[in-house]
């Protein structure tokens, strides 16, 4: 019986472990207009190391201590902050 709940503990934390690292590692993608062409590009520059982190990350079977993975969540975070920063931009009607 107590084997049954700490297996069953176990695999909850697994799944919600698993959860959560989904879920900060955001895929980032291009969403800001021609209107602000320098960030635009910069969400492409992003998208695009994203995408070769990835298929390092395929390469080596996940095998990169980690450092890929949290270079991709710094990835994200640069991609939320340059859409934030583009939003701002609208707002005081300027073009960058």
């Amino acid at each position: 019986m107590k084997a049954n709940v700490f297996l069953a503990g176990a695999l909850f934390g697994a799944v919600v472990s698993v959860g959560c690292a989904a879920v900060a590692q955001e895929r980032p993608f291009v969403d800001i207009g021609e209107r602000h062409g320098n960030l635009r590009d910069a969400q492409q520059h992003i998208v695009a190391a994203w995408q070769a982190i990835s298929r390092g990350q395929q390469a080596n079977n996940d095998a990169l201590g980690g450092h890929a993975a949290r270079a991709k969540d710094l990835l994200s975070q640069a991609d939320t902050e340059i859409r934030l920063a583009a939003d701002v931009a609208n707002e005081h009607n300027r073009n960058w």
